[in-house]
């Protein structure tokens, strides 16, 4: 049994234990992270207005040359990366170190906002590139309150 999380109820299609990713277009394992990050889709999408065709679950970068994932990329309409999401499981506290290592890979994509997530609870920050810090956020922008 999944958890519930504080998140709008979503219909996802599972099977045995396998679960929907709707922007990867096919089944994936369903562990407690996977719950949380097909929710957190659903939500963006349906909830917040993003544009599904400009999202990319399990997106690799590079950094510090090494291959990273970021769990879900949100792109605006010139296709450049604008915010990334961090989906952990529920069990897992969110903690600072957590928030500054999601931090570095959206510096290392040129993103303007991230945001992390246990299911239970999200954080949300813009990156202010010229004096370097976060601004953390009281809520999730909508895609009508970020678009370009």
């Amino acid at each position: 049994m999944n958890p519930q999380l504080n998140l709008p109820q979503a219909s996802l299609k599972t099977k045995s234990d396998q679960v929907w990713d709707r922007l990867r277009k096919k089944f994936v394992l369903l562990t407690p992270e996977e719950w949380v990050r097909q929710h957190f889709i659903a939500y963006l999408i349906d909830h917040l207005g993003y544009p599904e065709g400009l999202m990319a679950s399990e997106y690799t970068l590079a950094y510090n040359g090494m291959k990273k994932r970021c769990d879900i990329v949100g792109f605006d309409s010139s296709l450049q990366p604008f915010f990334i999401v961090e989906c952990k499981a529920p069990s897992v506290e969110i903690s600072q170190d957590t928030f500054y290592q999601i931090a570095r890979y959206a510096s290392s994509l040129k993103a303007q906002m991230l945001v992390l997530t246990n299911g239970l609870n999200h954080y949300c920050a813009r990156i202010d590139i010229k004096e370097n810090k976060l601004i953390y956020l009281k809520e999730i922008p909508s895609f009508a309150g970020v678009r370009d």
